[in-house]
């Protein structure tokens, strides 16, 4: 059974993500849990979805907390001592839901996801009627919010000279993050800033596309300095700057990695990143003193806990992939919000543009191989042969995929998607174009050869 994707549970209500899985989820999450704390985001389904987990979890002997509407990465603030689940689709459209789990302020391991759908396929009992769960309410938002503005107040410098645009795209960073940033000192205005589940500003995925109305208002405005876009739980960020330019995510990766290992103080500063993540975070990384080490895409957490095992000199300064920071000194979860705090106090200090001066920008190009899902794995095994024969001079990683660094710093990777019926390609380099269509020929060589 393969209910859990690299961020949970997630799909639509009609088919996958209905009651009836909601309920055999809590039952079987519940039995190994004394105390879950449970939000959800403005989705029209979310309390429906949010009751049957809840009416699982407390009979299988649970108590359930109810914290009501919140930013995801609030909820991982809320679990700190406890179990917690969030009900998300994060930026999938309207019709999808999802259930995400936490412990102590981590998302689940992998071991823990596969105890639960290991429960759900043997239809766990029920507790005796006396040994069911309690539930109870809190608020955890204003606690979530003081620790932001609290940890951001570290970094950078005040916002009192700048006016932030901030889309939340009918999500719920817009309980979050204009309240941050105001508290922090900016002039903050808003779009798109009434919680729905039904997106009317605009969908969900803050792309290009979609947060065309952003860009719109701050290239319109003189006296706007930045904008900021969030999805629908304020997991992700999108920066774009006075001019009405998006900023490239890996960019923002390379910034505020490079930062925050020039910060740390211990001998080793880690910064923990994915597979798909440009060279330049490495390349600024390594300018700062620091490493960098990869880990499978939504396991940056499982990532995190294996180089903090290394050693007492050893300690992960940040970790990221595009559009999604993680921010150890406050917790181990994604969030969009802490980013948008600790990002533009470094702007209000240094200015964006000193910020990415230093950072080289390839172009980063990527087009995917049509490939049957029965035919990825024998693809991809040919694959981790013929490619390093193609670029001997390579340096090569197949710890989630096949990844080499060139030489002269481009790069290339080559993953089986996890949702769809492609093999994945992304190369960087001077002439991204070429490269990549020089990998995509042989990435279709194997997928004929293996079909």
């Amino acid at each position: 059974m393969d209910l859990f994707g690299t961020t949970g549970i997630r799909g639509p209500v009609a088919t996958k993500v209905t009651p009836e899985l909601a309920l055999s989820v809590g039952r079987a999450a519940g039995e190994h849990g004394e105390e879950f704390v449970i939000a959800r985001d403005g989705r029209e389904t979310g309390v429906a979805i949010a009751a049957a987990l809840e009416a699982g979890l407390e009979s299988a002997g649970a108590d359930v907390v109810r914290a009501g509407m919140l930013p995801t990465p609030a909820l991982g603030f809320a679990s700190y001592g406890r179990h917690g689940v969030m009900i998300t689709a994060s930026h999938n459209p309207s019709p999808d839901n999802g259930i995400k789990f936490f412990v102590d302020g981590v998302e689940y391991t992998t071991a823990d996801e596969e105890r639960i759908e290991e429960g759900v396929a043997n239809d766990v009992e029920p507790a005796t009627w006396k040994e069911w769960g309690r539930q109870t309410s809190e608020e955890p938002l204003d606690g979530y919010l003081d620790a932001v503005v609290e940890y951001a107040s570290e970094h950078g410098a005040p916002l009192e000279d700048m006016t932030i645009a901030v889309d939340a795209g009918n999500g719920v960073s817009a309980l979050g993050t204009p309240e941050v940033l105001r508290r922090l000192g900016a002039t903050v205005h808003t779009l798109h800033a009434n919680v729905t589940g039904h997106f009317p500003g605009r969908p969900s995925k803050p792309t290009p596309e979609n947060i065309e109305n952003l860009i719109q208002y701050v290239r319109e405005r003189e006296a706007v300095d930045l904008g900021i876009a969030h999805d629908g739980d304020a997991d992700r960020i999108v920066v774009v700057d006075a001019d009405g330019s998006i900023v490239h995510e890996d960019t923002i990766l390379a910034v505020l990695s490079s930062y925050f290992v020039e910060q740390s103080d211990v001998a080793d500063p880690v910064v923990m990143t994915t597979p798909n993540v440009s060279g330049r975070v490495d390349e600024q990384v390594r300018a700062a003193g620091g490493r960098v080490e990869r880990t499978a895409l939504g396991l940056l957490h499982e990532g995190i806990a294996e180089v903090e095992a290394e050693g007492e000199q050893t300690a992960v300064a940040f970790a990221g992939e595009p559009w999604k920071c993680i921010h150890p000194e406050l917790g181990i979860w994604t969030d969009g919000i802490a980013t948008a705090a600790v990002l533009t106090r470094l702007i209000a200090a240094e200015g964006l543009g000193t910020l990415l001066e230093p950072v080289t920008e390839r172009p980063l190009e990527k087009n995917p191989v049509d490939c049957p899902e029965e035919a990825k794995a024998d693809a991809m095994e040919r694959l981790e042969t013929t490619l390093p024969e193609q670029f001997p001079d390579g340096e090569v990683s197949l710890d989630y995929g096949v990844r080499i660094e060139l030489p002269d710093a481009s790069w290339f990777l080559v993953r089986p998607s996890g949702t769809e019926p492609y093999i994945r390609v992304y190369a960087e380099s001077d002439d991204a174009t070429a490269l990549l269509e020089d990998v995509r020929e042989t990435v279709k060589d194997a997928v004929e050869a293996a079909t």
